[in-house]
């Protein structure tokens, strides 16, 4: 049958196997968006992390704190700062030298967890506490809705909470 007009055999077309452009898309989407919660459950849960850590160093600062008044009679002035905590140094009255105890914290954090110098004041902002120690929280601002403060959790003069942290300790003297 050579010289037949008959037309040589077509190869049988298969099924496609494989995904279409469209189904493609779909998936990488899909994908996405779980990354996407991941990512941000991530990140709230070490935001939270990293406000646990500055609370729990404020409480040791408060203890500190206790403990130098125990010896010296008297709270760190604004200007010795909390340096005085762990440096004899910088008292300002010099002849208190004898009087103090320290080091009253075995590894001071002169930084919070952003990177950023503790604010101390004393007087407090807030009539019957003696001294505030304050993070400037991750926006690095202070008296902004992110600091963190030793006196989060108090009631001020008008019955309102001072900030979200109302089971944290006070320094009411």
């Amino acid at each position: 049958m050579e010289g037949s007009d008959m037309p040589a055999p077509r190869p049988v077309r298969t099924a496609r196997r494989g995904f279409t452009i469209i189904e493609l898309l779909i998936v990488i989407a899909i994908i996405l968006a779980i990354g996407g919660l991941v990512l941000v459950n991530v990140l709230g849960a070490s935001e939270k992390a990293d406000r646990g850590t500055v609370m729990i160093q404020i409480q040791a600062f408060d203890r500190a704190l206790e403990q130098f008044k125990i010896d010296m009679k008297r709270y760190p002035s604004e200007e010795e700062g909390l340096v005085v905590l762990w440096n004899k140094d910088s008292l300002e009255d010099e002849d208190e030298a004898g009087k103090w105890g320290g080091p009253y914290l075995k590894s001071p954090s002169v930084k919070d967890t952003w990177g950023s110098e503790w604010v101390y004041r004393n007087p407090s902002e807030i009539e019957g506490v003696d001294y505030d120690i304050v993070s400037v929280g991750p926006d690095k601002e202070e008296g902004t809705d992110d600091d963190i403060s030793s006196n989060d959790g108090m009631v001020d003069a008008d019955g309102e909470t001072l900030d979200e942290f109302s089971d944290f300790g006070s320094n009411e003297g």
